[in-house]
């Protein structure tokens, strides 16, 4: 896949390898990436800034106001120049947001980050819509997803929360751990609370969502990946049995596997159209399918820390994964005994090993 110029400039950061840089350029790519999900594009001066920021010029709050500056000062801007605004709000905003370690795990926090994307792009930021939508999808030949009823909405978000507060993963193997996590996400996305940004606010929950795991998200996957995510969010939700269409959640499960182990699938957009032929043995070929699949959510966020720091102890391994260090030393010793790691050399000046490949 070609890479944008904006994409070249901020992999040169992660080329680098200094690590706050690195998380900052993720962010930066993953923001604007996401924008492709509404088929918008950054303003060059947005580049700009976002090269500041990870270099250390100026601080994301800074970034922030000097977008929303640009913008007041320019008078003269045409209706084109609309979509590319809202871009470069909308891209710092998420880079802010993702940079942030806060999260709660509720409606409530889902309503504030689409608030916090939107205000004053959006006059319904945050707002919970009161009338019901369509929208036409390439994917589905210009048919649409059936959205939740209006007044459903708020009883529905809070069902399928509380069903997901209250499930637990442990013991589940990674793979069934995404297919849990593909379900839920297609089902609160096809809740659509929001007029607008409904996608753009879903990633940036379920990053954060998913970082409460332990887990190193790998955001290059929303960067280059932001249509076949919303493509495959369609998919999950659309149902024509006549022609022999059901709704899958298979594309959406091949996103997360990519987002949370770099499984190396190859995510074409094409192969979700409703009109592809021979959609199956396409998907088989191409697909590597899970490196790890005896792993659990809690062993695959370990065995991800020990790959970038072999050196890495039990206490820093806890605070990395936010875990306790009672928690890490269980697990470690379940994951020895399992063959999923070794400790060479000794307790003291040893090295972990990871003995599968992720």
């Amino acid at each position: 896949m070609a890479e944008n110029n904006w994409e070249l400039e901020l992999n040169e950061y992660i080329r680098q390898g200094e690590p706050d840089k690195v998380d900052k350029s993720n962010a930066w790519k993953t923001a604007i990436g996401l924008q492709d999900v509404d088929g918008l594009k950054p303003s060059a001066y947005l580049i700009e800034t976002a090269k500041e920021h990870i270099e250390g010029k100026i601080s994301i709050t800074e970034a922030d106001k000097r977008i929303h500056s640009y913008y007041e000062e320019r008078k003269d801007r045409n209706e084109m120049e609309e979509d590319t605004k809202e871009a470069d709000i909308v891209s710092v905003r998420i880079a802010k947001l993702l940079g942030e370690k806060t999260f709660q795990f509720s409606p409530v926090e889902w309503q504030n980050i689409h608030r916090k994307l939107f205000e004053g792009v959006f006059s319904h930021a945050g707002k919970i819509r009161d009338y019901n939508i369509t929208k036409k999808e390439w994917v589905l030949k210009g048919n649409t997803v059936m959205y939740a009823s209006f007044d459903s909405i708020r009883a529905t978000l809070d069902y399928d929360f509380s069903q997901e507060k209250n499930f637990s993963y442990e013991g589940l193997t990674i793979e069934e751990a995404v297919r849990h996590i593909a379900k839920f996400t297609s089902g609160i996305w096809q809740i659509h609370p929001f007029g607008e940004g409904n996608t753009r606010s879903t990633a940036v929950f379920i990053i954060k969502y998913l970082k409460t795991f332990g887990f190193n998200v790998s955001n290059e996957t929303f960067a280059e990946n932001s249509w076949y995510f919303r493509n495959a969010l369609v998919r999950a939700n659309y149902n024509d049995l006549q022609k022999g269409i059901h709704a899958t959640t298979k594309f959406l499960e091949k996103f997360f596997e990519n987002l949370l182990m770099d499984a190396g699938h190859e995510l074409k957009n094409r192969y979700m159209h409703i009109d592809f032929e021979n959609e199956g043995a396409t998907q088989s070929a191409i697909s590597n399918g899970s490196k790890c699949k005896i792993c659990t959510f809690e062993e695959l966020a370990i065995i991800q820390e020990l790959k970038k720091n072999p050196a890495i102890t039990q206490r820093e391994l806890a605070s990395a994964i936010g875990r306790s260090e009672r928690t890490v030393k269980t697990r470690t010793v379940e994951m020895q005994e399992k063959g999923l790691i070794i400790r060479e050399n000794g307790k003291r000046n040893g090295k972990w090993k990871v003995l599968v490949e992720i």
